[in-house]
């Protein structure tokens, strides 16, 4: 028996419905098509990509409270990558060669971004896995390609050195210290206000976070960043002459309000800006003809800096979990795994008799 197809096109999709009359065919397309203008598509194997990435999102994604900038990379990473190449394909066509295609076209990009990548296409096509959509998932067994792993790094001696010189009397220096001698994130310092900074108990009490790239300052992502952390001798005293009201946030903008991204963003611009000519940048008509600075020096290298600083002393790595504020304590381990001459020359020390608290006889071990 033959059946009759009827097709249309709505905001350049193209629907079709079958059936084994014309007038049977055509009103299965009328009904189709007003779920379309409703919002509503038919939920199964046959539904495109794009139409189960905007079901999934909706659905599994939003109604989870996530921050905009998360809810913001799903999109970026769909609509930039995954949609170009298999969007148009029905669901169920999908197949794991076209998905590891997708992935080696990002090559020797960053692995954070190639990793962000797979995510949102195994956490998509898991989904429809298990809401019986398709027999199987296509992104189970993706592989990453060759990437670029970065690498965050703590501050050179010389570095350090120019830091703590121009943090006395540039106006973000306060910041500035309290990211090195705390290891808090940006963020974390934008949430701080005077009541956080108990100087009775020498003591800063973490326990919010502007989100970042929004207004909204909330909790720290995990139960981890809830911390309090001892106040470095060399921070109190700056922080007792700079003391405000309570309530009143500890690095105010002008206005007096808590900082937001690009606020922070000014302030690190300012302050390598000083950095850099403090340690001999060429200067031509107060532009910077010559800078001496390194291009990956940021303030994350201070909170890198900081956990750097807590293994040389000899801080044990469950501590140093605590007051990093990371959730895993493999993300400690693997800043304390770092290579750091300083340490490897101070634990050789303990075994070949220069130094130590055995001196370095093995017998006494």
């Amino acid at each position: 028996m033959r059946y009759v197809r009827k097709t249309a096109r709505y905001h350049g999709k193209k629907y079709e419905a079958t059936a084994k009359t014309e007038l049977e065919a055509m009103t299965k397309l009328a009904e189709k098509l007003a779920a379309v203008k409703r919002g509503e598509e038919l939920v199964s194997g046959a539904m495109t990509v794009d139409a189960w990435f905007r079901q999934w999102l909706s659905t599994y994604k939003e109604p989870k409270g996530l921050t905009q900038k998360s809810l913001s990379m799903y999109t970026e990473k769909y609509n930039g990558y995954i949609s170009p190449a298999v969007g148009h394909m029905k669901l169920r066509d999908v197949k794991d060669i076209h998905l590891q295609r997708v992935l080696n076209g990002q090559a020797g990009r960053s692995a954070s971004h190639v990793k962000k990548l797979r995510m949102v296409m195994r956490e998509m096509f898991k989904r429809a896995r298990q809401s019986r959509l398709i027999p199987y998932d296509p992104a189970e067994l993706l592989e990453l390609p060759t990437v670029t792993e970065g690498r965050r790094r703590s501050l050179t001696d010389q570095e350090r050195t120019g830091l703590l010189a121009v943090s006395q009397t540039h106006p973000a220096g306060l910041w500035v210290l309290t990211l090195l001698y705390t290891g808090m994130r940006p963020g974390e310092t934008a949430a701080l206000t005077w009541a956080d900074v108990d100087i009775a108990h020498n003591e800063i009490h973490v326990h919010a976070a502007r989100e970042s790239g929004a207004d909204t300052i909330k909790g720290p992502k995990t139960v981890a960043g809830v911390r309090d952390i001892p106040i470095h001798a060399a921070l109190l005293p700056r922080l007792q002459a700079a003391r405000g009201a309570p309530f009143s946030p500890v690095f105010p903008t002008v206005s007096g309000k808590h900082p937001d991204d690009a606020t922070m963003y000014r302030w690190w611009r300012s302050f390598r800006r000083a950095l850099d000519i403090h340690m001999g940048a060429t200067v031509y008509r107060n532009q910077i003809t010559h800078s001496v600075l390194a291009d990956d020096l940021t303030p994350y290298c201070l909170r890198h800096t900081f956990c750097t600083d807590l293994q040389r002393a000899g801080v044990p790595l469950n501590v140093a979990k605590e007051l990093m504020g990371h959730s895993d304590v493999a993300v400690t381990a693997n800043i304390y795994t770092h290579r750091d001459t300083t340490t490897l020359h101070a634990n050789m020390a303990l075994l070949d008799g220069t130094g130590g608290n055995t001196g370095g006889n093995l017998n006494n071990l």
